[in-house]
């Protein structure tokens, strides 16, 4: 079986926002897969998608502080600035942590760790919505 789904995020402010429930909500078909694989891509340049802690919303916190202090906005050699001085820098926080996730899938569930929940990385002041493309194979 294959199943493929458009998700719009809510917009967001800047950081680190756990999503997990929120796109499970969207793809219930998910409670018929016995076994198989959920891709999970996101159509945008200047946020990311990743794997952490989903228990302590401080760890959410430390990387947007990791990121803004290891990519951060203004630098003089900085080319592209036609849509403000975040911009670029989301470009590579983008880059860096990655658009798409795989995630298996067991017994109808997303088969992660107990810590384990899914990011956005809104790298933007004011990104606007999200939209994802949620992709399903298995039977």
């Amino acid at each position: 079986m294959w199943l493929q789904k458009e998700i719009t995020l809510k917009s967001r402010p800047r950081g680190f926002h756990l999503i997990t429930h929120e796109i499970l909500q969207a793809v219930d078909e998910l409670l018929t897969i016995n076994m198989g694989l959920m891709n999970i891509f996101i159509k945008h340049t200047s946020a990311s998608l990743t794997i952490n802690e989903n228990a302590d919303p401080t760890v959410r916190q430390d990387f947007e502080n990791f990121f803004n202090r290891s990519i951060p906005e203004n630098e003089s050699y900085y080319q592209h600035m036609d849509e403000g001085s975040d911009d670029l820098p989301a470009h590579f926080k983008s880059s860096i942590l990655g658009n798409s996730l795989n995630i298996p899938i067991s017994n109808g569930r997303l088969n992660m760790g107990t810590w384990q929940g899914i990011y956005l990385g809104e790298h933007r002041n004011y990104g606007g919505s999200r939209r994802l493309i949620v992709t399903i194979q298995g039977e």
